[in-house]
């Protein structure tokens, strides 16, 4: 424990808290939440004790505080001040630290606003996923498309730093019609946008309707094409893609998103959230009563693995590739090994001479017409045989 203690402390870490409430299910979401508000009051109360309960997991410096869900914008305002003064009681909360809250559109109104911009959230993250009602109600999304626009248009009011999400691969939707979501962004100045293919995940409602044919399957092909339009109209638009599906003008990276994809250690408080500290993961129950149970009872519902050198270095791989850093050889040689840097020469050999990867100042990126193939390239590169590190 002292080892892992004196090893936080090098670093600034992240605290990442799951809002586990929406008020209607998404076709497409496997994320775990409930529709139903009636534990919510028992259920910040815990989030505030497994916070206490977990203070001494990672550094006591913490940059960036994350609400996710769920839909963290079903919190008020004086649960939202609970929660970050609870973690300024166990930890040191940097000065200029990113605190993001996400929230859906239709929970956006000028008074919640105003009442959000009055604690230390500093950073709003949107979920729009499209402005067209078709693209909304093919989701089941909870908001319309003049709220997608009008909620942005509020937000910039009260907040500066504003990111959106957007969806594309959407059945029928077109290219054209995936450009016009664009250039809405262009039009609001939205300084930060995530940008996620649909993806059809098991046992969720889009499965269904697609295996009932109530729904066009996904096309990747498609995906594909908006992919590129979107790594296209956003770099000609200003924004950098620092990582695989987030487009920052510069000043407005993600902290809380590059903490993840450059290995910070971070901690996840609530059902289902996942932690990491570079050598272990955790991951809490996904049961909201179990969850509030176990933490009245003074006990951490989670399970914990520890990551062998093999699969830290296939994470490094996985997450180097997705940003604009890539993945160093130095770091590679200097943290790993020379085995494992014999292995990633040879691997890239191929990759490299089918235009896939480039290597420049001893650093792989993909190259930039193989962007959207960057989770297959990271497979041919990762180390497969068993370890015993």
């Amino acid at each position: 424990m002292t080892f892992r203690f004196t090893l936080y402390l090098c670093n600034m870490s992240g605290i990442y808290i799951h809002i586990p409430f929406c008020k209607q299910a998404c076709h497409y979401c496997d994320f775990h939440f409930s529709t139903s508000m009636k534990y919510k009051t028992q259920l910040v109360s815990s989030l505030m004790k497994e916070i206490s309960l977990r203070a001494d997991e990672i550094s006591p410096i913490i940059k960036t505080i994350y609400f996710g869900g769920g839909t963290p914008s079903l919190l008020s305002q004086d649960e939202v001040n609970m929660i970050i003064n609870q973690i300024h009681k166990d930890f040191k909360v940097a000065e200029n630290a990113e605190i993001t809250l996400e929230a859906n559109p239709d929970d956006l109104d000028e008074s919640y606003l105003k009442e959000l911009s009055q604690t230390e959230v500093n950073r709003l993250s949107i979920g729009v996923q499209s402005f067209f009602q078709s693209d909304l109600k093919l989701m089941n999304r909870a908001h319309n498309s003049e709220e997608a626009y009008e909620s942005i248009q509020l937000a910039k009011k009260y907040f500066e730093n504003i990111s959106i999400d957007l969806i594309y691969g959407i059945p029928d939707m077109t290219a054209e019609r995936w450009v016009e979501n664009l250039e809405t962004v262009f039009e609001l100045h939205v300084p930060h946008v995530s940008c996620y293919a649909l993806t059809v995940e098991p046992q969720t409602a889009l499965a269904k309707f697609i295996e009932k044919k109530i729904i066009k399957p996904v096309d990747d092909a498609v995906a594909r094409e908006h992919y590129d339009l979107l790594h296209q109209y956003m770099t000609q638009n200003g924004f950098d893609n620092y990582e695989f599906s987030n487009f920052g003008k510069p000043g407005y990276y993600s902290q809380n998103n590059m903490a993840y994809w450059t290995g910070k250690n971070y901690l996840g408080i609530g059902p289902s959230a996942h932690s990491y500290d570079g050598f272990h993961r955790s991951w809490n129950i996904n049961n909201n009563i179990k969850y509030i149970k176990a933490i009245s009872a003074n006990e951490l519902p989670k399970e914990e693995e520890t990551l062998s050198k093999t699969d830290r270095f296939n994470e490094y791989i996985m997450t180097g590739l997705r940003t604009k850093y890539g993945v160093s050889l130095q770091k590679i040689k200097d943290n790993f090994g020379l085995e494992f840097y014999d292995h990633i020469r040879k691997s890239l050999h191929h990759l490299k001479e089918v235009g896939q990867v480039e290597l420049r100042n001893e650093t792989i990126h993909v190259a930039s017409g193989s962007r959207f193939l960057t989770d297959g390239i990271s497979a041919e590169l990762f180390k497969i045989n068993p370890d015993a590190y």
